[in-house]
């Protein structure tokens, strides 16, 4: 994902907007829904899969928090489970709707994912929060949404949780020539090498020990963190260009690497996998 490709322009000088405006004009400029059917793209869709079906069992029900056009909702209601959805924006629900077929049994409604009251507590054994995180800025948001999300999952059910890294976002900067523009808007600073992504940007990005931190205060324990697209966008133009036999070693090296902690940082997407524990 270009993570400053599309934040740039008119829209997101330095001025006053509304909390969610920026992401409502992004989705509505973006093809969100055909994101994940590219041949690069298919790799972080057929990796949360690959890991969510690790541990989904008949009679589940699922929850996808930030389902946007709902390429992983409608996936597993077509597979028989029960699935609830909730999206911040009307026109990815728009879609959501035109895309549900008569036999799935899957819902949707409009909702925040750091404020799921309408939800109650332990009601779900698998929930997915494979969006909000990638556009909740401070700590105490973030720290929300994950307690929410695990509020709401069963005693022992699971709870996926993706994230934007910032490494490899940096890398593309330097790749695209761009890190002049972050230096004028005050986003990265030559000295330190630090990075800044202010509020009226599109994408929060993380570095691993970040996401640790979010979790410690939880009664939850992590059962895989993971790269869910690798190497992949780093080469996304050889990705899309392989026949289906190059594709697919590559699809199974992928997975046989996506764990491996010294190459995670490069990942532009990770999941972080986690169980809720039982309170004696």
């Amino acid at each position: 994902m270009r993570l400053f490709d599309l934040i740039k322009k008119k829209l997101f000088k330095k001025q006053p907007i509304k909390t969610g405006d920026h992401l409502v004009d992004f989705y509505n400029r973006i093809d969100e829904d055909s994101r994940l059917l590219s041949k690069h793209g298919r790799i972080e869709f057929l990796t949360t899969i690959k890991y969510v079906e690790k541990y989904l069992k008949d009679g589940m029900k699922i929850i996808e928090i930030g389902a946007a056009t709902g390429r992983y909702s409608h996936y597993f209601a077509q597979k028989g489970f029960e699935v609830d959805a909730v999206e911040l924006i009307e026109h990815n629900i728009e879609i959501f709707k035109a895309k549900t077929l008569p036999d799935e049994k899957v819902s949707i409604r409009q909702g925040n994912a750091i404020n799921l009251a309408e939800y109650p507590d332990e009601s779900y054994d698998v929930t997915l929060l494979l969006g909000p995180m990638y556009h909740l800025y401070t700590v105490e948001e973030q720290k929300k949404a994950l307690k929410e999300a695990i509020r709401i999952t069963k005693p022992d059910g699971y709870i996926f949780v993706a994230y934007c890294m910032l490494d490899p976002s940096m890398f593309g900067c330097f790749k695209n020539n761009r890190i002049d523009k972050l230096i004028e808007d005050d986003e990265f600073d030559p000295v330190t090498l630090e990075a800044h992504f202010p509020p009226h940007g599109i994408f929060k990005v993380y570095l691993k020990d970040e996401i640790f931190g979010l979790t410690n205060s939880f009664d939850v324990k992590r059962l895989h963190f993971l790269a869910t697209d690798g190497y992949t966008c780093h080469m996304k133009e050889a990705v899309d260009q392989m026949d289906d036999k190059t594709y697919e070693l590559y699809l199974r090296y992928h997975f046989k690497t996506c764990e491996r902690q010294d190459l995670i940082g490069m990942s532009h997407h990770t999941l972080d996998v986690l169980r809720k524990e039982i309170k004696q």
